[in-house]
């Protein structure tokens, strides 16, 4: 089959997939470290969803009261609802303030205290003293920190003469007798496929949001690293953990940050009422993200929604005044008059939670190592693999993520790969030659797709998907409603098998682009709603109505998921790490839930 198709071959020391704040940051450190460098990404950097962003990074900086990066890793834990594992925990949170200082000397233009220290703000989960006071922690250029962010370290990954390959969508990798030898790649505007071979791959491709009907994802976050290491039968961790940010726009989904309840805005019921006051009492409207999401799901279940439909929440900020709003939340401003008609001044926002982000994905060690299991050994590395960001799960976020603590992430192990890659990789040495069969994985699924000539439409089986996620893997979940979910996506799984595309060509082929996409969504899917039967209990984000409680006995441990091309799921499993990486602080013993 590849015969059919002519490559252009590039060799490089490291290739990165993805160019967000993870590609990024990856990227500067391998070419600070003199590694020749390719960052290939569908869009242009500075389109990368961690654009996006907007509260801001948390760091223990204390630059707006007392704060220690213990205490940070404390809430951490806390939020993950002791899934995360503590050793890369400690290691996020102890990183923090360099890495966000690090980032102001690349030109991150963080808002200003009036003595011009680094501007933090409050969030939710984020306390002082091991839960007894609320800490001024996440790092904040207004309400646009992820696109400053990205800026910056696109302007310094050129400074440091990285080389990009932007508009190159990743199809494969290319594995050899369990190693990964590089990737290869469709160039969008020429049509033309790209084989990079290198020392090291790096997946840093992001969540795939796009799996629900309702998200804040951009419509490239369909994960499709997360769906090569599926198809190079590899596991994924965790993903039946999904989280639910709270204030999405009502009917658009669009973000309405954290950040603005850590300003002081908060959610009222149809009566007028601040619920979150009975849910959380001590957090409030900071309560972490899966508290705040079930509390509005079930005052709207409860009746007491807003509108005609009473099927929303309010959100309010315009007690802030406009001085504040125009100060620290300029965009939110803007996306809500664009996206719900609202003046934010005078009335509140409607909104309801939506998918924000996924807590599974490739799972890594702190280095951002790929592992799998091999004969019965879940830490075995994959040669030649990594992954960053949201693609990967370190598990520093377990069952849930903490708002600011994914820019963290990004930037921590963005630095932990380079680094690992600088020790590890010989600047320039010879690679040996690909084998003959290297392209075939990719090459032969592109080919399907490319003459598909099916019964339906790309968009058809991509809305049937999506509405099955919304309605069968939501906020609460039950196990006849995840079953019934399993089985209708099993059905639409299988009728991918009769995809149409209309569309022949290689150049700038949209439809064709959108069909290997919705590939790699509909493997997440099935991963992501039978993991969420599998687990029988409720922890983070995963709440099942039918078993409420917290399960140590039974669910301390990660869940690693492969699936064959059948959409046939099978499970095995990894201890979570509850040993910190050093002895400077004590490991976090599980506690009841108390907000």
């Amino acid at each position: 089959m590849s015969q059919a198709y002519s490559f252009v071959d590039h060799t490089y020391d490291v290739v990165v997939v993805g160019a967000g704040g993870a590609g990024l940051r990856a990227a500067v450190g391998l070419a600070e470290a003199g590694l020749s460098t390719a960052c290939i990404s569908k869009v242009f950097p500075t389109r990368s969803h961690t654009v996006a962003a907007q509260g801001g990074i948390s760091a223990a900086l204390g630059n707006m009261g007392d704060d220690d990066w213990r205490w940070h890793m404390y809430d951490t834990v806390k939020g993950s609802d002791w899934l995360g594992d503590q050793n890369a925990i400690e290691y996020m949170c102890k990183e923090a303030p360099a890495a966000v200082i690090e980032l102001e000397h690349y030109g991150v233009p963080f808002s200003r205290t009036d003595d011009g220290r680094i501007y933090q703000r409050p969030f939710g989960g984020m306390t002082t003293h091991f839960g007894k006071g609320t800490a001024q922690r996440t790092c904040a250029a207004a309400d646009r920190t992820g696109h400053a962010m990205l800026h910056a370290l696109y302007q310094q990954s050129l400074k440091h003469e990285a080389t990009f390959f932007i508009e190159f969508f990743a199809l494969d990798l290319m594995m050899e007798d369990g190693e990964c030898r590089g990737v290869i790649a469709l160039e969008m505007a020429t049509g033309k496929l790209h084989r990079f071979r290198a020392q090291r791959t790096i997946l840093a491709t992001g969540g795939y949001g796009r799996a629900y009907f309702s998200c804040t994802s951009a419509h490239t976050c369909t994960g499709d690293g997360n769906a090569m290491v599926l198809r190079a039968g590899l596991p994924l961790q965790d993903m039946e953990f999904v989280q639910f940010h709270p204030t999405g726009i009502y009917g658009a989904g669009c973000l309405i940050t954290e950040g603005v309840r850590g300003e002081g805005g908060y959610l009222t019921n149809s009566a007028g009422d601040r619920f979150m006051e009975r849910y959380a009492p001590n957090a409030k409207d900071l309560a972490s993200r899966d508290v705040v999401s079930r509390a509005m799901t079930i005052e709207i279940r409860e009746g007491r929604g807003v509108g005609p439909d009473k099927d929303h929440i309010h959100l309010h900020l315009e007690h802030l005044g406009p001085e504040v709003i125009n100060e620290r939340l300029p965009g939110i401003a803007e996306t809500a008059r664009i996206f719900a008609g609202v003046d934010v001044t005078r009335e509140p926002i409607p909104v309801l939670p939506t998918v924000h982000y996924n807590m599974g994905g490739v799972p890594t060690n702190v280095h951002g190592e790929v592992l799998t299991l091999k004969d019965g050994n879940p830490e075995t590395a994959v040669p030649g693999l990594m992954a960053i960001g949201e693609a990967a799960c370190v598990s520093v976020h377990g069952a849930n993520r903490l708002g600011s603590n994914s820019l963290l992430d990004l930037v921590v192990f963005g630095r932990a790969v380079a680094r690992r890659c600088a020790e590890t990789v010989t600047a320039g040495a010879r690679q040996r030659a690909l084998r003959a069969d290297a392209s075939e994985l990719a090459v032969s699924r592109l080919d399907r797709l490319r003459n598909a000539d099916g019964a339906r439409g790309t968009a058809e089986i991509r809305l049937e998907m999506q509405r099955i996620m919304q309605s069968h893997a939501a906020v609460f979940r039950t196990g006849q409603s995840l079953q019934e979910g399993v089985d209708a996506l099993l059905k639409c799984f299988r009728s991918f098998a009769d995809v149409r595309v209309s569309d022949r060509s290689l150049v700038w082929n949209t439809d064709l682009m959108e069909t290997l996409e919705l590939d790699n969504l509909l493997g997440q899917a099935m991963v992501t709603i039978t993991g969420a039967v599998s687990r029988q209990e409720s922890r983070g984000a995963h709440a099942r109505e039918d078993f409420p409680d917290r399960d140590d006995q039974r669910w301390m441990k990660h869940t690693l998921a492969w699936i064959d091309a059948q959409g046939g799921v099978k499970f095995d499993y990894r201890p979570v790490k509850l040993q910190t990486l050093t002895n400077e602080v004590e490991t976090v013993a599980p506690k009841a839930r108390t907000y």
